[in-house]
């Protein structure tokens, strides 16, 4: 039996360290504050531990001193002294042999301890799922088993999360206020690399869902790589790309086409020339030392793609998630009665995912042909493809639009709209800036564009855009 209590090298309890922690917290104000940050009541073992925990915790809040008396009679007024253990072994906690002060060592032991439990359960409820389930519905399975052990190791310091009043989130809010104007240079969010849409937006935000959206072959994959390189390649914040339209060395060639301004078709067509590949050399340490992950394999599911998210944001950190894209994604074996459905449980999962990462999430989308049956051949939000709901579920909506892409002698060519036609938190507006085709690449209108090399063969520049394959 004393070695229940105490617990032994290879067991997932210690009560005598609970007691220790306890002792603790009736004998120091300070192993109070301590603690707390540290344990949650359900942490303990031993559930009269727990109630003694929590109503030490409740005559602190009231602003007393917990001591033995003060605790019993809060356990005596919720009527759990008799289970906590009764009046004689609280005296007997407080006025044992103390353990020493190590009460945040203690507490931190105690915690890991629980964590080792909660997951020994998950693992015996995962397996009874397991048991019970079938490949009809094991994506459904997996991602349970997935939300059992993120939730059994993942620590949370408080049962509850906090509430605030008013006045102390309007002093949070009005300081942030503050320290946004004295500071007026600084993005709050993942850098676009665009003067003017960083301006609007301030950046790319934590927890927010963006949609790129636009007709085929005019650009959205090029200006998803556009906010990938000014976040990783600029700035060095770790990011990931899950396409399933590209694969990684052609994601690498566009990346190295932009960066060091080799035209695209030179690289495919092996007619690279010498100062291509000096401008090629001089920005390859740069590219290649940025916090880029790519992953191009057959992660066509939401299930899988959630799976390897929460793994990159606990090992890399990643600070901004790219979809490309999103009408080639399925949530799994899970039938839905129509696309529409599907791509609306989708959307909102990516935006919980988001929340629950912290991280930006940008996701590519098609339009329907409602632009083509228009004068102006302009797209509006009522266009996207497949789902109504990518409306609601989006936190900003970039529309994607070039007038040459349907008028080759457009007096715009070579320039693209981004509509911003759905921003949350901010004021919609449209933003022009440079597409240079050849590149692989937008850029600010503020920006030169270099003339491309003449091809081998000719004696002509070549016209910006030649590369169909520059404009998914």
């Amino acid at each position: 039996m004393a070695l229940k209590e105490t617990g032994s090298a290879h067991s997932t309890h210690d009560v005598e360290a609970e007691k220790a922690v306890l002792r603790a917290m009736l004998r120091s104000l300070e192993a109070i504050a301590d603690v707390v940050e540290v344990l949650r009541g359900d942490d303990f073992y031993r559930p009269g531990n727990e109630l003694i925990y929590n109503a030490i915790l409740s005559v602190y809040a009231d602003g007393d001193t917990p001591d033995p008396a003060s605790v019993a009679a809060r356990l005596t007024q919720r009527k759990e002294l008799d289970k906590a253990g009764g009046a004689e072994y609280l005296a007997a906690l407080a006025g044992s042999t103390s353990r020493g002060s190590a009460w945040v060592k203690e507490a931190t032991r105690l915690q890991a301890l629980a964590r080792l439990r909660r997951t020994r359960v998950a693992a015996v409820h995962i397996e009874n799922l397991v048991d019970e389930g079938s490949a009809d519905n094991a994506d459904r399975i997996i991602e349970a088993a997935q939300a059992e052990i993120f939730a059994a190791t993942t620590h949370r310091s408080n049962v509850l999360p906090p509430l605030y009043s008013l006045s102390d989130v309007l002093e949070d809010a009005l300081d942030q206020i503050e320290a946004i104007g004295s500071l007026r240079t600084e993005l709050t969010g993942v850098p676009t690399g665009f003067v003017d849409l960083d301006a609007l937006t301030n950046g790319l935000q934590p927890g927010h869902l963006t949609v790129i959206a636009s007709r085929p072959a005019m650009g959205k994959s090029t200006l998803a790589l556009d906010f990938l390189r000014a976040a990783s390649i600029k700035n060095n914040l770790p990011a990931a790309l899950f396409t399933l339209e590209s694969g990684r060395e052609e994601v690498a060639m566009r990346l190295l086409a932009a960066e060091a301004r080799v035209a695209l078709h030179h690289m495919r067509s092996g007619s690279m020339a010498d100062d291509d590949w000096t401008r090629l050399a001089r920005r390859l340490p740069d590219i290649a030392a940025a916090p880029l992950y790519i992953q191009d394999g057959a992660y066509s599911t939401l299930t899988d793609l959630r799976a390897q998210s929460r793994r990159l944001r606990s090992q890399q950190d990643i600070r901004l998630i790219v979809v490309d894209a999103l009408h080639m994604l399925t949530y799994g074996t899970r039938p839905f009665s129509s696309r529409y459905e599907e791509i609306s449980e989708i959307s909102r999962c990516l935006k919980l995912l988001a929340k629950e990462l912290g991280v930006p999430i940008v996701a590519i989308s098609q339009l329907n042909r409602g632009p083509e049956q228009r004068v102006d051949k302009k797209p509006h939000i009522s266009d996207l493809r497949d789902s109504g709901a990518l409306e609601d579920n989006a936190d900003m909506i970039i529309l994607l639009h070039r007038e040459d892409a349907y008028e080759k002698e457009s007096p715009r060519a070579g320039e693209a709209d981004l509509i911003v036609a759905k921003h949350r938190n901010g004021p919609t507006a449209t933003i022009t800036v440079a597409f240079q085709g050849h590149y692989s690449r937008f850029v600010d209108m503020s920006q030169p564009v270099p003339p491309a090399r003449p091809a081998p063969d000719a004696g002509q520049p070549e016209p910006a855009e030649t590369d169909p394959a520059a404009n998914t």
